[in-house]
């Protein structure tokens, strides 16, 4: 029997993706020993948030999110973060072969079992979307067996049957167990957060805000063959 951590890399355009979208699903398996590799392909200095009342502006927003992604990296067991230094908005426009090369380089050296990224479809944003037709490739350029994920939002995918999938396509995690550090994600991304008051009401009525499963698009058939409550 293998004595070997279990990995997960997570490879996201911008600080907050990983706790507002995902956080609940993080917390929980970092709480269960999953080592956990987070990129951030941008330090999000282009955001349209900078605090309430706004005390950031474009030259100090880097820094400031970064830091922010520290503290909410703390708070849901994150381990190693690494950020690409792309400018923010211009994913899009990286060089694509060096970008997939790029995150094939990580791929190789962190051996995750499980990989997470964007739909570069359903992505919502130019660079979730490309973040994630890089993670692909990269990961087709490994010839490595590794579960690919497509993150979503919300609930949207409780009925997948709107986006085209089935119920076998997707996998849900109970994240019951794991508002309150997803909470505490949230509210590490201050300037992103300021100006949402559900946020920073009492903690019982904050997490009454988050549903009780977090969605994923199985990305490969080494996804597929896995149980739809487990990513691993």
């Amino acid at each position: 029997m293998s004595t070997e951590p279990r990995k997960l890399l997570a490879v996201f355009a911008h600080p907050d993706d990983e706790s507002f979208i995902c956080g609940g699903t993080l917390a929980k398996y970092a709480s269960s020993g999953v080592e956990i590799t987070l990129v951030s392909a941008t330090r999000g200095e282009m955001g349209r948030r900078m605090g309430n009342p706004p005390y950031l502006n474009r030259e100090t927003m880097a820094e400031a999110r970064e830091l922010e992604l520290r503290e909410a990296c703390k708070c849901l067991g994150i381990s190693q973060l690494h950020f690409f230094d792309i400018r923010d908005k211009t994913v899009e426009f990286a060089d694509p072969d060096q970008l997939a090369d790029r995150i094939a380089g990580l791929i190789k050296e962190v051996d995750p079992d499980v990989i997470l990224t964007f739909h570069e479809q359903w992505g919502g944003h130019p660079d979730h979307c490309a973040i994630g037709k890089s993670t692909v490739e990269a990961l087709e350029r490994t010839g490595m067996k590794k579960a690919l994920y497509y993150i979503s939002f919300g609930d949207s995918l409780a009925y997948p049957e709107s986006f085209g999938y089935t119920r076998e396509d997707i996998s849900q995690i109970n994240v019951s167990k794991f508002k309150k550090a997803k909470l505490a994600a949230f509210r590490a991304h201050r300037c992103q957060t300021e100006i949402d008051e559900w946020v920073w009401l009492p903690d019982k009525q904050a997490m009454n805000r988050f549903g009780d499963y977090e969605y994923f698009i199985k990305g490969n058939e080494e996804a597929l063959r896995r149980d739809r409550n487990d990513l691993f």
